[in-house]
């Protein structure tokens, strides 16, 4: 355990870390369109800085539990930040948009582990009467810190080149790699150093790039059985993978504990938010930019409030986790998405820009209920040695959850509008169909979601009665 006046700094260097990377995940998005014209790339072309980097984060997440047994935390916190920075500068001095992308994945193997790091050794270093808030705490940094990305890179992309993003970030993950060196020696692993399966990282590696690769290529034209092959690879390689775990004495990852039902229900729902989290995050500008041609910076700070409450209430509801576990929160916070998403349904071309923020904002207050003490709960009911795999099952569950959620909603907005447009009816009255029909489908998910929490609940509260 960590010394009480050394906790504070511990945590804070910890949260900084993995806000970090999922601030760096986003911070080019409003720049694209600088670099189309920068490095003569066509749009297709220029979204495998986004594609390619979420490859790499999805193969490192659940490599995480791995490397947290096998490395000390300072060195694997250290070592992940120092990969983080060499992306960076190459990043900064990046000549074409090859060296670019190359320098966004090197990036990527380092923050690709940074908020598995972060989660578990924020709660390893906690007592159990906080860790309720503690995980709040997490979820705050994972919620605020993509939704701050586009809006500071887009203020500085208004009087300054795209090099900048990496140049002012690379200072602060210097000093984010001292604070590890100074703060995080005193921390001690739970296991011995675990073998090497080389087989299970291939197979893991293998099954999640195919299926999310496949993920965001389900709506672009092309040929049809090419992509439903990478599905089929990605399922072969992901079931090989978890017959695997099951056989060996050390295993990569401890998938026995997705025969824990809590823990199954809770990663289901935790997909089923990150689903329409992540998509509100990509539908919403879409409204703002195409429906009430707004700027993209505009839009991004219209959905900033949304964020920042969301993430404030987040610390809330942590501490109410503590006192009176999340039996009502997770249900509760459930039932507010569907009532904020059923009226955010009947948006139309009348509709302001202000409504459909207090709209958003009333979706994401239900996520701030319902998100960390779902994750609290689904760590439970596991003692301290499983929780370092829970943890990485439920941050891959996370990165397949915004991959599922984005072809699913954006498709069928896209699918409807284009129907509608071929009949004759205009492109806005098509796009606002589209994403009311998305909407709808958000909202029925999480219907299901509710009763889920429910018989989860049912289910946790027998465990803890036995």
């Amino acid at each position: 355990m960590v010394k009480k006046q050394n906790f504070k700094l511990t945590l804070a260097v910890l949260l900084l870390g993995g806000f970090l990377s999922l601030f760096n995940e986003t911070i080019l998005n409003v720049a694209l369109p600088k670099l189309m014209t920068s490095f003569q790339v066509n749009a297709a072309t220029v979204q495998w800085l986004s594609t390619g980097y979420i490859l790499v984060v999805v193969v490192m997440v659940p490599l995480s539990a791995f490397l947290i047994r096998r490395f000390s935390t300072t060195q694997l916190f250290c070592g992940a930040l120092t990969l983080f920075a060499l992306g960076t500068f190459f990043a900064a001095l990046s000549p074409n948009f090859v060296c670019l992308l190359s320098s966004r994945m090197l990036q990527a193997t380092g923050t690709g582990l940074l908020v598995p790091i972060m989660m578990n050794t924020a709660l390893k270093i906690t007592l159990n009467e906080k860790k309720g808030f503690i995980m709040g705490v997490c979820t705050c940094v994972i919620l605020f810190g993509p939704s701050l990305g586009p809006i500071i890179s887009g203020e500085l992309l208004q009087f300054a080149s795209w090099r900048i993003l990496f140049w002012l970030l690379l200072p602060i993950i210097l000093i984010t790699i001292l604070g590890g060196i100074l703060w995080t020696t005193s921390i001690k692993n739970i296991e011995a150093k675990a073998p090497i399966d080389v087989l299970s990282i291939i197979l893991s590696s293998l099954g999640l790039v195919t299926i999310v690769y496949f993920l965001s290529i389900i709506n672009s034209s092309g040929v049809q059985w090419e992509k439903y092959l990478l599905l089929a690879i990605g399922i072969i390689s992901l079931l090989w993978f978890y017959q695997r775990q099951l056989k060996l004495n050390f295993p990569m990852l401890n998938v026995k504990l997705l025969s824990n039902k809590s823990f199954l229900l809770g990663a289901i729902i935790l997909i089923m938010l990150q689903m329409v989290q992540f998509s509100m995050n990509i539908l919403l500008p879409m409204i703002f930019e195409n429906g009430l041609h707004l700027s993209p910076l505009a839009a991004a700070l219209r959905i900033f409030p949304a964020t920042i409450i969301c993430s404030l209430l987040t610390l809330v509801s942590g501490k109410i986790y503590d006192k009176f576990s999340g039996a009502l929160l997770i249900p509760g916070g459930l039932m507010v998405m569907v009532i904020g998403l059923a009226v955010m349904s009947r948006v139309t071309s009348f509709t302001s820009a202000s409504i459909i923020t207090l709209i958003d904002i009333l979706i994401y207050l239900g996520i701030s209920l319902s998100f960390a003490p779902n994750q609290s709960n689904m760590l439970v009911t596991l003692t301290a040695k499983e929780q370092t795999d829970a943890i990485a099952i439920s941050n891959t569950f996370i990165q397949l959850g915004s991959a599922l959620g984005t072809p699913l909603f954006v498709g069928i907005l896209s699918n409807q509008e284009q129907k509608l447009i071929a009949t004759g009816i205009n492109k806005t009255t098509s796009l606002y169909s589209g994403f009311q029909l998305s909407i709808e489908l958000a909202t029925a998910i999480l219907i299901i979601g509710v009763f889920i929490a429910l018989y989860a609940e049912h289910l946790l509260k027998k465990a803890t009665n036995k």
